[in-house]
């Protein structure tokens, strides 16, 4: 069989950013419920004259660049990303735009590819999609690019203004990749019509209901861990022993990270629905210390749990009590710690997030000095409206080609620190496109929206600044 997956991976990250100290006092909420309750210490913000397409065009030119790449080289380039910019016209038509600046004119003419949207799941879709492409040979020796690019916005003063970010990573697929080979069949999904989170037609915030769609995020991304348990059983990938669960045979985790501590309570409920139902269980109870709390009707809908208030205060203070066990940290440190660390300095991404959690968890791991060659990863990846995929890789031995030269901080570059009445400017869109806070260098902005006519109020023109 075609071994087919990430061959390496670059990021795009915008040179602005609130801290959470300022942004704290300026909403009169605790510090500490940002930097320890949600996990954030800095937030990325776009500039006037930025937006998902050229964060996107400038993590495929790092890419690119990196590995030597020709546009020749590239038979598909796909965005997935939820901040799109027009109703018909694809992402990914104005990045090829922008990267034949630098390539030549119809340089990627031959490249076909689509924008993906279903919220943060998207980038997964897209990601095999174009897997299963050159599985099928249908490539022609060429590799594929996946670009996950977005800007995570919310109202000011919304509970969810504190888990913003901006940024865009892009990831090349390839036949017998360097750095990860997705495990074949296994990968699975599950769908179902939601309102838990969505942005109507013209909005440029979404609509949000925060606790339904955290539960809604674990309850899906527990179901296709079911659906991926039973394929991994079927093809022989996981073989189970007594005592055994799935996520014991899941080396390291990366996980959809709307805010870092999300992924901490992501694998706290991924444990406890997968080891309630093993021996181990009698002794994660007792260095708990209580029972496991069950709601008045278990087989009710999300709502009836959430309206079980009872249920909810206990649960909630058997999760913070199981996060605290040794059974949990264990998991969490060898498995999932390290995939966070992007997040707490760039915020949400959206469809970028868990992908910018695994470009984390590369790095940070290697520096550790684990060796990560076999290694699976086991994704959890969702979409609010709602979608869940899990899938697992496995990492190859020659990641070290790939992972010896990540560096976060360099790559995010040197950043500016905005004041609060600098980013409240910003979110309210009060300075035009060409007024600009940083100095664009190497990197493509937008230079002109808009043509005087009506014909042309949608156009966009970027420019590459060298």
């Amino acid at each position: 069989m075609t071994v087919v997956g990430i061959d390496d991976l670059a990021i795009y990250v915008p040179k602005l950013y609130i801290d959470y100290k300022d942004f704290a006092e300026a909403r009169g909420i605790e510090p500490q419920k940002l930097e320890y309750g949600i996990g954030i210490k800095k937030m990325a913000i776009t500039d006037t004259n930025q937006d998902p397409a050229c964060m996107a065009a400038n993590a495929c030119l790092k890419l690119m660049q990196k590995n030597r790449m020709h546009p020749q080289d590239i038979g598909r380039l796909y965005i997935a990303t939820e901040s799109a910019l027009d109703e018909s016209k694809a992402l990914n038509s104005f990045v090829i735009g922008m990267l034949e600046q630098v390539y030549g004119e119809s340089s990627f003419e031959h490249a076909g590819g689509i924008e993906c949207k279903f919220a943060c799941v998207s980038g997964s879709y897209a990601l095999h999609d174009n897997a299963n492409w050159i599985r099928a040979e249908e490539n022609n020796d060429k590799a594929a690019i996946v670009i996950v690019s977005d800007i995570a916005k919310y109202d000011i003063g919304s509970a969810g203004e504190y888990t913003q970010g901006a940024g865009a990573v892009a990831l090349l697929i390839k036949q017998d990749p360097r750095l990860m080979a997705f495990d074949p069949k296994v990968a699975s999904t599950v769908i179902k019509n939601e309102y838990d989170f969505y942005r109507p037609f013209g909005k440029e915030t979404p609509l949000v209901n925060g606790g339904y769609s955290n539960l809604l995020y674990l309850i899906q991304v527990k179901k296709a861990l079911d659906a991926y348990k039973e394929k991994a059983l079927k093809t022989g990938l996981i073989k189970l022993q007594d005592g055994e669960t799935v996520t014991d045979y899941i080396d390291l985790f990366a996980v959809h990270l709307p805010y870092r501590r999300m992924g901490e309570k992501a694998l706290a409920y991924l444990l406890r629905h997968e080891w309630r139902h093993l021996p181990r269980w009698k002794q994660v109870i007792k260095e708990v210390g209580m029972q496991e709390p069950t709601p008045k009707d278990p087989r009710g809908t999300i709502e009836s749990v959430l309206a079980d208030t009872e249920f909810m205060k206990a649960d909630e203070q058997f999760r913070r009590s199981f996060m605290q066990t040794s059974f949990y940290n264990e998991v969490y440190e060898k498995k999932l710690a390290s995939s966070l660390e992007a997040s707490s300095v760039i915020g949400n991404l959206y469809t970028a997030s868990m992908y910018m959690g695994l470009r984390s968890l590369l790095e940070f791991e290697f520096k550790k000095g684990t060796d990560l060659a076999g290694k699976r990863v086991g994704f959890g990846s969702y979409g609010s409206g709602s979608s869940a995929m899990v899938f697992s890789g496995l990492i190859q031995p020659s990641y070290k080609e790939v992972v010896k030269d990540m560096d976060l901080e360099r790559e995010i570059g040197s950043r500016i620190k905005l004041s609060i009445d600098q980013y409240e400017q910003l979110h309210r869109n009060e300075r035009d496109f060409n007024e600009s806070v940083t100095n664009a260098h190497r990197e493509f902005i937008l230079v002109k929206l808009g043509g005087g006519t009506a014909d042309k109020a949608g156009f966009r023109q970027y420019d590459y600044v060298s």
